[in-house]
């Protein structure tokens, strides 16, 4: 059973061909959405009229886009109607509004191609080829190129959203940029609250703040034409503990110099993947570094071989720096992609943004639980990742996305297959995570070091007592000062509670 015996709208229940194919399409294997009925949809009236059923009826709903969510949203056992907007995958140029009009359902391998190829633009989004958009954006949206031109809603010119009002009528609203609009309360959560929280969004709209003119050619950024990229490999016999604190230490420290907005390597995106060591069979790589960077820049190869230069610093002669590619702009992101999507199972997530690097002590953890073969997990990763340069232009409180002083992001990922290891492997990931921060509460709290969660990285251990004993309530963590006021939206605009889920913003932490 595949995607293909989806149709392309209308009503799926238990029994029908197209059910199973909906009922495993997420990503995370370890949950599967058994509702009453599935509604796929096309169109915003389309949504309005599954929207008011369900409240009319009093069913509890889910809505999916790409199928991408790492927690049992659509697969709650409460869910009885699941609204599918896997199929809504517009993409075109709007002349009256000036912008581009994208679909919730939207892949971003299909974004980029069609902005690029129609019109040279891209939107700054992630990375995963199959990421939808719907619930990526509403979070706040980062990728390769954020660095360099912001955040994704940084360019979020509008957003259409089918709200529930407090009488139960069911309406679709669209909400702008502009502060004398009377919804711009309601643009403001859609840009960093997270997806399912105050309604469905079913079309975005996409313009840079600093666009003129009607040429959509200039509505967004141009990306570079080509990337120069860089890969240095660590083999796992060498990376031992004082050469993983080198490497992290130096990783850190480059970003810490070069995360401030405006600096040179502002087009630079990096990542240092560390790998968990296998139970059985070779011992394999026990870290990857990449690297890609605009290569129009002047001295693109020095620039990337200083930064280089910089990574591996004090570890002697074996990292492995493999020659430079230039790729195509487009391509450069495919690779990024198959990197990134390469993971597929039953898994258990997190997220962290620092501000600065991790301590010694905390490198030894990571170490430990990455090095130990004590473990039932096909694979497991911790990923440091590029994060500031003008995504720190913003302040804190222009956006929903209140993460604006980190510059690096820390993702960590526990991969297996088998149903009858599920506790064990999401108490090994839950273990690292809170030993990791055992100084914070098992969490990283805003502070200093850290700049809290991601909401598209969603986790619902941040609102477990067992798990995070900061005493800091996880809307803090994903929200910050933000979340006083993303629950005032929430009042407004779903006073009735119809769009929720297990993170979702309501009146209490």
């Amino acid at each position: 059973m595949t995607e293909n015996t989806v149709p392309a709208a209308g009503v799926v229940r238990p029994g029908d061909e197209a059910y199973e194919a909906l009922s495993v399409r997420g990503l995370n294997k370890r949950f599967t959405a058994e509702p009453e009925k599935f509604q796929v949809v096309t169109t915003t009236e389309q949504v309005v009229d599954a929207v008011r059923e369900a409240v009319w009826e009093g069913k509890r709903i889910a809505v999916r886009s790409g199928g991408h969510g790492y927690e049992n949203v659509v697969g709650d056992p409460a869910v009885q109607v699941v609204i599918d907007l896997g199929e809504m995958r517009e993409v075109s140029y709007d002349p009256e509004r000036k912008a581009f009009a994208v679909g919730p359902g939207v892949r971003t391998a299909e974004l980029y191609r069609a902005l690029y190829e129609g019109w040279g633009v891209a939107l700054p989004a992630g990375d995963s080829a199959t990421v939808g958009l719907g619930g990526h954006a509403a979070g706040g949206g980062f990728g390769s190129l954020s660095r360099r031109e912001g955040l994704a809603v940084d360019h979020l010119l509008a957003v259409e959203v089918v709200v529930a009002d407090p009488s139960g009528e069911v309406r679709a609203v669209v909400a702008t940029r502009d502060p004398q609009d009377p919804h711009h309360d309601l643009w403001w959560a859609h840009t960093g609250g997270g997806g399912g929280n105050f309604g469905i969004v079913t079309r975005y709209w996409f313009r840079s703040p600093d666009a003129t003119g009607d040429d959509p050619r200039e509505a967004l950024p141009e990306p570079p034409a080509s990337v120069l990229t860089g890969t240095v490999l660590f083999d796992r016999e060498s990376l031992d503990r004082t050469a993983l604190r080198t490497l992290t230490g130096n990783f850190a420290r480059w970003h810490e110099a070069n995360g401030a907005p405006g600096s040179p390597y502002d087009s630079l995106f990096g990542g240092l993947v560390m790998f968990g060591r296998p139970r059985t069979g070779d011992a394999g790589m026990g870290a990857v570094g990449f690297v890609h960077l605009d290569a129009a820049l002047p001295d693109a190869e020095r620039l990337l071989g200083d930064y280089i230069a910089a990574l591996t610093e004090g570890l002697g002669d074996f990292p492995v720096v493999l020659p430079t590619e230039t790729l195509p702009w487009l391509e450069a992101k495919k690779a990024l992609a198959a990197a990134q999507d390469a993971e597929i199972g039953r898994q258990k997530i997190k997220w962290a943004f620092l501000r600065t690097g991790y301590a010694d002590d905390q490198i030894d953890t990571l170490y430990d639980y990455l090095d130990s073969e004590d473990h039932s997990n096909g694979s497991s990763l911790v990923a440091l990742q590029s994060h500031g340069g003008r995504i720190n232009a913003v302040a804190p409180d222009a956006t929903a996305s209140a993460q604006r002083s980190a510059v690096m992001g820390a993702f960590f990922m526990n991969t297996w297959q088998n149903p009858e290891l599920d506790d064990a492997n999401v108490d090994w990931m839950r273990r690292l995570f809170r030993d990791l921060h055992a100084k914070t509460g098992g969490v990283p709290v805003p502070g200093e070091r850290y700049d809290g969660c991601y909401i598209n990285f969603p986790d619902v251990d941040a609102a477990d007592p067992r798990w995070n004993t900061s005493e800091v309530p996880w809307q803090q963590l994903y929200y910050q000062g933000n979340a006083d006021r993303l629950r005032a939206v929430k009042a407004k605009w779903d006073a009735l509670g119809v769009f929720r889920h297990t993170l979702a913003i309501g009146d209490q932490d």
